[in-house]
């Protein structure tokens, strides 16, 4: 065998397939697959999927990481789906089901401020036709890998959402790891599969010395880490993510995201984010830390 034949043997095939709601962000999301080196294809017939990875594997081409936008612009997309989706996972194909979706009221914003068409055929007003077609999709909301609901984003922060839950990592056995500080003020991440409260240690926003700091600055990080309980949740935070980790693993997970929370998100989560990014990283697990929520006003 060659060797390009040997690295197509090693390497996994990740299909996703970006599909929900009308005006919930879709193309936004596919432009984001595509700045992440994903094979983007837009408005693929679903029916056409199965020979769409059957030329795949026939070509030359190493195409490993495939993001295809479907929804209901395609006319057979509602009864074909179903069919389509179910046999290729009873295949093995690796395929995951992006869901976005958002709220009604934001949905209607937006086709009214972009004076977009429903694309959805029939009558009544706008609402409507959104009411129905959250109706038409719910099944394949409950088929769904992923839901992403976008009420609350904007475009750069969809884009940023789907780099840390998409970024393509290397092929290897170990875990990767993305701690997110945020403010529950502002929700918790749609991509966390860990959250841990630290509201529970002493507010640097009560203290009108560090109120307009940050958890990247010495004086709250000092604060934070001078408090009794602060070194003792992160020894045992630390042991039990620790013992964690493994389990992700062998369960096929190649990247984590654990979310840190405090109330606004940028003192108290910052400073516990960034230890626990040290702790992580001297234990050989690759990691990187985020900051949602430090820069909000």
């Amino acid at each position: 065998m060659s060797e390009k034949g040997k690295d197509r043997g090693h390497r996994r095939l990740k299909v996703v397939v970006v599909t929900g709601l009308s005006g919930s962000g879709k193309s936004t999301a596919i432009k984001a697959f595509e700045d992440l080196d994903y094979f983007c294809v837009d408005n693929l017939p679903v029916v056409l999927l199965p020979e769409f990875l059957n030329l795949r594997e026939k070509s030359s081409e190493d195409l490993y990481h495939i993001a295809l936008g479907m929804d209901i612009r395609e006319r057979s997309f509602l009864e074909s789906y179903p069919r389509v989706f179910s046999t290729l996972r009873e295949r093995g194909t690796n395929l995951e089901i992006l869901f976005l979706e958002a709220a009604d009221e934001a949905l209607q914003r937006r086709f009214s401020q972009t004076r977009r068409k429903h694309p959805l055929v029939g009558t009544g007003t706008v609402l409507d036709r959104i009411r129905a077609e959250r109706e038409r999709l719910k099944d394949l909301k409950g088929m769904a890998t992923r839901v992403i609901d976008t009420s609350n984003l904007n475009v750069h922060e969809l884009k940023r959402m789907i780099s840390r839950l998409y970024t393509v990592y290397p092929e290897d056995d170990t875990l990767h790891v993305n701690v997110l500080s945020f403010g529950f003020k502002y929700g918790v991440p749609a991509e966390a599969d860990i959250v841990m409260d630290v509201r529970f240690l002493p507010n640097p926003f009560f203290i009108k010395e560090l109120r307009d700091l940050n958890g990247t600055q010495d004086p709250v990080i000092r604060f934070v880490m001078q408090q009794g309980h602060t070194q003792i949740f992160l020894d045992k935070f630390t042991e039990l993510v620790n013992y964690l980790l493994p389990r992700y693993r062998e369960e096929g997970k190649n990247y984590l995201t654990i979310a840190v929370g405090c109330t606004g998100g940028k003192h108290r989560s910052v400073v516990i984010s960034e230890q626990l990014k040290v702790q992580l990283a001297g234990l050989g697990y690759p990691v990187t830390a985020g900051h949602r929520d430090v820069e909000v006003d």
